[in-house]
Order: C-alpha cells, then structure tokens, then sequence
C-alpha cells in the first residue's frame, strides 16, 4: 500500500471520529450568503491541522447531484482509460449550436475543463463506458456510486449523489495521491484545475451547476498548508449561479488565503 494511501486513510478515519464540538460552525460566515441573497453551506477542511470549520454545517452530509464538479473525476477516469491522451489532445467540435458561445469549437480537456463544455465530457463519458466509468465509481468510493441513468447524462439529470462532506474527502484524495488512478492521471487533473496562481498561492476549482443546486470545490495551496473547500447553494434565481464563486472566494479572502 503506498505512502499517499496510507495518509488518506488515516485523515478519512480522523475525518469520521471528529466530535460535533470540533467543528466551527461561525456566524461569521453566515453574512457572506445574506449578503448574495442565497441559501447554502460551505465546509472548510485545513489538512495540516485536521480542523473542520465553515458554515450550516447540517448541510454537509446531505447529498446533491455533482452537475459539472463530475468533470475531475471524468477526466481522471477519461486519462485512465485512455479516452483522451493528454489535457491538449482535440475533439472535435460537432457543429452544433449551443447557448455557451465558448462551447462552440474544438476542445480540449483543459480547455473544456475551463470553459465547463458539457459536450465535450459526454463525449468522454461515452468513450470510458458504461462498466469502467461503474467500476472506477465504485473503487474510488465517489458520493452514492449511482449512475441511475444514461452514461452521458447521469451526473446531470441521473441518480449520482455526493455530500460536501465527500467533494472535500475526495479533493483531499486527489491532493495526495490516493485515488485509484495513476499519479500521471492525478497530475494532469490537478493542472487543469488551476484557476489562480501567485506568489502566495494556488488554486485549484471547478463550479457545477443544475437547476437546484450550485457548486464551487476546491483547494488553495499555500505555503502554510492546503486548505480544501466544498460550497453548496441553492439556485432559486439567475443570479445565483454566480454567487457560488462569489461568496467562496470572499470567505477565503476574508480568512486570508486568497
């Protein structure tokens, strides 16, 4: 067993053993969702000290279609088995009009992976197959493990489900190593991930959005620790797509990792 499960499997059982009185649930952090008009909850999860914090933390085990935050675990699964070669190999645009002007040309999984192109990773989907995409859902243990639906839909409009709780515990997998993908495979994810980079820190993201719920998950990288983040909203109103990022990234300014 490597060294990155291990690890992994020491912070799952610290993770399932914390009392209700170590983790912070602050006020503090409620004004950021008044203040967008929103409903919702964002879990906090710093690595280097095992500490939980954030806010509504009764939401953090109620369990949400993934929409597009799916996408890391598509491209892993994708990059396994070989459905793609690499983040810059192209697929082709199929010419068919979409509502997203970014979506309408060739992609590639970083590009598609920025702009949220939900083609192309039902192309993807369709390439990894029914029985692998199962079998990677299952030994990675990712959120109920239930497609429930068709192959290039299932993580939108299907009977997949995951928690706050497990977005974290599964960035937090991915950060050191400890899925059931090649380190070649967690690498490539985790660079297509980056949406900031400075002197004092990385991020690394993807938002997901249906027409109930809103996502935004992720970790910062600094060099004080990593700090993973798992932000859930309901989406009542067109403006509240936007606010998932909004808000996260006020909390992790106003905490000072961004």
């Amino acid at each position: 067993m490597s060294k990155g499960v291990l690890l992994a499997l020491v912070f799952l059982r610290c993770w399932d053993m914390q009392a209700v009185s170590q983790v912070k649930a602050s006020d503090d952090l409620k004004r950021f969702f008044t203040s967008a008009g929103v409903e919702g909850t964002i879990l906090l999860y710093e690595l280097h000290t095992g500490q939980s914090s954030g806010y509504h933390a009764d939401r953090w085990d109620s369990a949400y279609i993934p929409a597009s935050t799916f996408k890391i675990f598509n491209a892993l699964a994708a990059l396994e088995t070989g459905a793609i070669q690499d983040e810059q190999t192209i697929i082709p645009w199929d010419q068919v009009e979409r509502p997203v002007a970014e979506w309408n040309r060739d992609q590639t999984l970083a590009s598609a992976f920025r702009v949220s192109a939900v083609w192309f990773y039902q192309e993807l989907a369709r390439r990894i197959g029914t029985e692998r995409m199962q079998t990677f859902l299952d030994s990675a243990g990712y959120g109920n493990r239930l497609m429930g639906g068709p192959i290039d839909i299932f993580w939108l409009d299907g009977g997949l489900r995951i928690t706050p709780r497990q977005q974290v515990e599964f960035l937090v997998r991915l950060h050191m190593n400890a899925l059931p993908f090649s380190r070649r495979s967690m690498k490539i994810v985790k660079e297509i991930m980056v949406q900031e980079k400075t002197e004092s820190h990385t991020l690394r993201a993807k938002t997901g959005w249906s027409d109930e719920v809103g996502w935004y998950v992720g970790y910062v990288e600094r060099s004080e620790g990593v700090f993973f983040f798992a932000t859930e909203i309901d989406i009542r109103r067109e403006e509240d797509v936007s606010a998932r990022v909004e808000v996260t990234k006020a909390i992790l300014r106003r905490l000072g990792l961004l």
